[in-house]
């Protein structure tokens, strides 16, 4: 007898299996704010990280002590100094980050170290290595203002923590480099998981923050009503970057999207910036087709778009061969120039790789996705899935609550994606009309809400 748990459960786990198979053997660079430890949230995140490990991600995790350092700091009757947006670490500043980077980095190995029965790190195995593997400078003297002991990053020690990855280890760092003379430089964490990232050429940059990500209306004021964009192309973030004012402090929009944009052009694909505050939001961010904050994508000379009509030649030559061998059905010119608008594209540097149209029936609160082609030579590589979750914003921005799709060779791909088998006779009145019984396409449907 099937229960509720099962009915849950179940498709849950098979939904996020894909994105298991995904991550296995890739590199993430987790930042983890200060904050998110003050405020309590260090255990539930230790036991996030050790399942993400355990399903084959290797973690590079850098800490940060702002508040921490703050802290100690005004209990030796100190004022804490900012410039520029960096720390001003003078002599009694460093001892207090000394102390704090110390405290902090016993507090992760000893959560990562649990193994009680009946919870979430029961039976892990993670061993937790930190190291000199950062080299550093002197940030020096800026607009007059003398930085002391505040640092930038020289150089990261790649092939140490390649090594050490490798050895199934989680790599943690400290905001903390040295100079070749042995000099100590307080660094923003921010900065540090930036070039790891950066020099580690890691699939993920992941900054768990104060913020819950990027607003659609970035430059309006904070608003619960305005939500959080979730796919953040590079060029509309560099775009963003220079209509928002210089950030001074990590709430600040700005502060972790400079951070975001700098690792995408320098070769990080994919970089996230995702609220500390909800528990699971690393597990939502990474598991689950939407996730939970923003995700800033180099999609290099790749634009997911709505066709134009100078689409047409395009889409044209790319669905040819696929009429031809059965696997879609013919569609003449006239038609697709008559539908252009329906159509979105995925174009690398003037080349469609891959498209689909929507077909809206409103009345029935559902539209249909056809057309849907990837071209043979980029197959396997993400593009139907784009394609597909630009037809779902579409679908969704016009108040629908369910796309389908007919087809008669790649049912399985629908299946993977959310879509479930329906019978012809439950499809909206007047494509009823039009479905070829003799051609048998299954019908599969996907909810939207």
């Amino acid at each position: 007898m099937s229960t509720a748990f099962e009915s849950t459960f179940v498709p849950w786990f098979r939904s996020v299996a894909p994105y298991i198979h995904l991550h296995r053997g890739k590199t993430f660079v987790v930042g983890i704010a200060g904050e998110a430890i003050a405020a309590g949230k260090l255990q539930h995140l230790a036991q996030d990280l050790a399942l993400i490990q355990s399903m084959g991600v290797k973690i590079v995790l850098v800490h940060g002590f702002r508040p921490q350092v703050n802290e100690q700091l005004l209990a030796k009757g100190h004022t804490p100094k900012y410039s520029h947006g960096i720390r001003i670490t003078d002599e009694v500043a460093l001892d207090c980050a000394q102390e704090a980077a110390g405290q902090l980095r016993y507090e992760i190995e000893a959560a990562f170290s649990q193994g009680l029965p009946n919870t979430p790190m029961s039976g892990a195995t993670v061993r937790v290595i930190s190291g000199n593997f950062i080299t550093a400078r002197p940030v020096g003297i800026l607009d007059g203002v003398d930085f002391k002991h505040s640092g930038l990053v020289r150089k990261v020690d790649t092939a140490a923590i390649k090594h050490t990855l490798d050895f199934g280890a989680m790599v943690l760092l400290s905001p903390f480099g040295f100079s070749p003379t042995g000099e100590a430089f307080n660094l923003n964490m921010e900065e540090v998981a930036t070039s790891v990232a950066v020099a580690l050429q890691a699939d993920k940059l992941i900054f768990l923050t104060e913020i819950p990500g990027i607003r659609i209306h970035a430059t309006a004021a904070p608003d619960d009503d305005n939500p959080i964009d979730t796919e953040l192309p590079l060029a509309a973030a560099e775009k963003l970057l220079l209509e928002l004012p210089a950030p001074k402090q990590p709430t600040d929009t700005a502060f972790y999207l400079q951070h975001c944009v700098k690792a995408c052009k320098a070769g990080v694909e994919r970089s996230h910036i995702i609220p500390f505050s909800m528990d699971g939001s690393l597990l939502m961010e990474i598991y689950e087709h939407d996730g939970i904050g923003t995700m800033v994508v180099d999609e290099k000379l790749e634009e997911l778009r709505e066709a134009t009509a100078d689409d047409v030649g395009g889409i044209l030559q790319l669905i040819e061969p696929f009429e031809k061998d059965g696997t879609l059905v013919k569609r003449d010119r006239t038609e697709i120039e008559r539908d252009i608008g329906n159509y979105t594209i995925l174009d690398h540097d003037g080349v469609i790789f891959a498209c689909a149209a929507l077909y809206p029936y409103p009345e029935s609160k559902t539209a249909e996705m056809a057309a849907l082609t990837v071209s043979p030579d980029t197959q396997g590589q993400g593009d139907g899935g784009k394609v597909l979750k630009r037809i779902e914003q579409r679908a969704r921005a016009l108040g629908l609550e369910s796309i389908f799709v007919l087809t008669t060779r790649t049912t399985h791909w629908f299946l993977r994606r959310g879509f479930v088998q329906a019978d012809p006779d439950k499809l909206p009145e007047a494509r009823k009309r039009k479905y070829n019984w003799d051609r048998k396409s299954q019908v599969l449907v996907k909810k939207l809400v």
